[in-house]
């Protein structure tokens, strides 16, 4: 088993298990990925039930610091995607 899976290894799986070419796989995973960014940087929640949640979550601003200065800095406001695994997919990692 690899530690990772790149987007060409999950392309065969999808292919494979669909009994579709990697082309067809390939436009799929594209379009499904394309369009959760796209309405999670629209500002809706994308949830597949089993799977997980995609979702934009707002970082208030904070306070840090410079790590080569030590200085202290001010750390803007931000938007940033988040994913939360549903319960089939928790109980399955789980196992």
């Amino acid at each position: 088993m690899s530690l990772a899976m790149n987007k060409g290894e999950l392309l065969d799986t999808v292919a494979e298990k669909a009994g579709v070419s990697k082309k067809v796989a390939d436009a799929v995973v594209s379009a499904t990925i394309d369009s959760i960014m796209e309405a999670v940087s629209g500002g809706d929640k994308v949830t597949l039930v089993g799977f997980g949640s995609f979702e934009p979550r707002d970082r208030k601003q904070r306070e840090g610091r410079n790590p080569k200065t030590g200085e202290t800095m001010t750390i803007p406001a931000t938007t940033v995607p988040a994913f939360s695994a549903g319960k089939a997919f928790k109980e399955k990692v789980a196992a």
